[in-house]
């Protein structure tokens, strides 16, 4: 699924007006924090933090892209050198990292791989794709089919998309990993209603990868699947970080709060995609982008300081306080 930015600059300078009143509530939480001046900030890095994915040690940038809805454009040129201009503002500002897709994603999956491959960028990018439970031999042609539409005779991660049985088994996709065509392999949902079942196949099947949904207003993952991917040793990639849009339209207009800079914050997307960052438990947020300006600021979130676990709780009232 994709989170859609509104449109407008939600940003700030960090040494510009960051004083602006948002209503009582907002500024006195705003005020909860001491102000910029009172201690020395440790020194911004600009470098990509990069998290290791457990079941192997090798490491990721820790924000990737989506691409459900964003990357469903077709043949149309004109939106494919927007879309190409995404991927290169990952690989100039990150050195590369992680993009998702889904044989269910329309076009996406192919147009992946066509602009991957006219960058010329495989080696620097993470491909990660999906296919959906079905009979053995429709998922296999399924999977053919993503080899084929990536243009690549080796896929990063394989995930069984939208998990609901707790009974669910890898064996197949990890016959595949075994013969060298996955290196990784994960399981997938979007929905609350089965993260008890994807909570239980990371238990008994120890996937490589688990995604979930998450965000600052959909913390439902922090109570069973979170916990599972960290005792089983699964890296945990978060998709709708901005909650289907929903978290830009509560702050539309808003300012951020002083001490979002104590953390280097730049915009609201940073301010959210850093509050997931800042729990150990998740390895790559990945959100959508169809614009390499938001690509960019995204980016931002996996640089420098992480919230620490009072801030955390701080970001949480400000946003339920809107």
């Amino acid at each position: 699924m994709n989170d859609r930015k509104p449109s407008g600059d939600f940003s700030f300078s960090r040494r510009g007006m960051l004083g602006v009143s948002a209503g009582a509530v907002i500024g006195a939480l705003s005020r909860a924090a001491p102000a910029r001046g009172e201690f020395e900030l440790p020194p911004f890095s600009s470098r990509s933090i990069r998290r290791p994915i457990p079941s192997s040690g090798e490491l990721l940038p820790v924000v990737g892209l989506g691409t459900s809805q964003v990357f469903q454009i077709g043949t149309d040129a004109a939106e494919r050198a927007q879309r190409r201009a995404v991927i290169e503002a990952m690989v100039l500002s990150a050195g590369g990292g992680l993009i998702d897709t889904a044989s269910t994603y329309g076009t996406a999956e192919g147009v992946v791989g066509d602009l991957v491959a006219a960058v010329g960028v495989r080696d620097k990018i993470f491909l990660a794709t999906k296919c959906e439970v079905r009979s053995r031999a429709a998922t296999i042609n399924e999977m053919q089919e993503s080899l084929r539409r990536l243009k690549t005779s080796k896929i990063d991660l394989m995930q069984l998309h939208n998990v609901s049985d707790p009974k669910t088994d890898l064996a197949l996709f990890r016959d595949w990993k075994a013969q060298g065509t996955f290196r990784y392999i994960g399981i997938t949902t979007s929905s609350n209603g089965d993260q008890d079942a994807i909570a239980a196949v990371t238990a008994h099947e120890k996937p490589d990868f688990v995604q979930v949904n998450y965000s600052i207003t959909d913390r439902d993952a922090e109570k069973r699947v979170l916990p599972a991917a960290k005792d089983n040793g699964a890296a945990v990639l978060c998709n709708l970080p901005f909650g289907r849009g929903e978290l830009f339209r509560k702050v539309r207009g808003k300012p951020l709060p002083e001490w979002a800079a104590e953390f280097y914050v730049d915009s609201w997307g940073q301010f959210f995609l850093k509050f997931l960052l800042s729990n150990d438990a998740v390895t790559v947020v990945i959100p959508g982008t169809e614009k390499p300006e938001h690509m960019k600021d995204n980016l931002g979130a996996g640089r420098s300081l992480m919230p620490n676990p009072a801030t955390r709780q701080r970001m949480i009232a400000l946003i339920e306080a809107l």
